[in-house]
């Protein structure tokens, strides 16, 4: 095999790595997920529902989040988002539930975010979309069954357990709250605290938390196409010097 030969390979190997480098963490990520998804009991949490499309030829247009019925919470509020319609959808408990010693029997049952004409969250895109949920119901998890439309029509359900997932992973897995429970490894991110009680605070928090993430994101992408480019150049630097030789 020639030197020329082994040299092309060398850098379509390289490449090819690099572009995996960046593929595999993003579509390991590409779902609807809940940040943080842990919380504490009694806190009223703000939470950041990540939606990415995944679909080549629609964008995202509608996502509606199912709030549980069996532990409800009273109160949630949602942040405005610039070209996103978004309504609390409040309405009659299937049957009464006793709360801090008090029988509830209406709660916010969902949250729809519609986006505006024009608007959608497009290819190789995501969007966050900010509530705070409380107060913080004293239980394992809550299950947070998300539905995603597209402009073409399709609907995704994230709605899958955890225990469904792991007997097939193939299903589409909801966000889900982590409370008394452990959040299976790889999924732990910081909770609310007790004193997380004033949606302002909790609002800011939840900016901070999505700027950090973008950054985070971003410079790992730049530290993969910086590296791919580097070794790219010292391999056309070596083949020159092999040359002259």
């Amino acid at each position: 095999m020639s030197r020329k030969t082994t040299l092309r390979r060398t850098l379509l190997g390289l490449t090819a790595g690099a572009a995996l480098a960046v593929a595999v963490p993003l579509a390991a990520s590409a779902h609807v997920t809940v940040n943080p998804n842990t919380a504490t009991p009694g806190s009223y949490a703000t939470v950041n529902f990540r939606v990415p499309t995944e679909s080549e030829t629609a964008s995202t247009v509608k996502v509606e989040v199912t709030l549980p019925t069996d532990t409800p919470l009273s109160a949630v509020l949602v942040e405005p988002v610039p070209g996103w319609t978004a309504t609390v959808e409040k309405g009659s408990l299937p049957a009464p539930v006793e709360v801090d010693g008090n029988t509830i029997t209406d709660a916010p049952l969902k949250i729809v975010w519609q986006a505006d004409p024009g608007v959608g969250i497009g290819q190789d895109q995501f969007q966050m979309f900010s509530a705070v949920l409380g107060p913080v119901p004293d239980t394992g998890r809550i299950l947070l069954p998300a539905e995603q439309t597209y402009s073409d029509g399709e609907v995704v359900d994230w709605a899958a357990t955890p225990d469904q997932v792991a007997a097939d992973d193939s299903l589409e897995p909801a966000p889900v709250l982590y409370i008394t429970d452990t959040p299976p490894t790889g999924e732990h991110s910081h909770g609310t605290t007790a004193a997380d009680h004033t949606a302002d605070d909790m609002t800011a928090a939840a900016s901070s938390s999505d700027d950090s993430s973008g950054v985070a994101l971003g410079l790992s992408i730049a530290a993969l196409v910086v590296a791919a480019v580097g070794a790219v150049f010292g391999a056309l630097a070596f083949a020159r010097r092999s040359k002259r030789a």
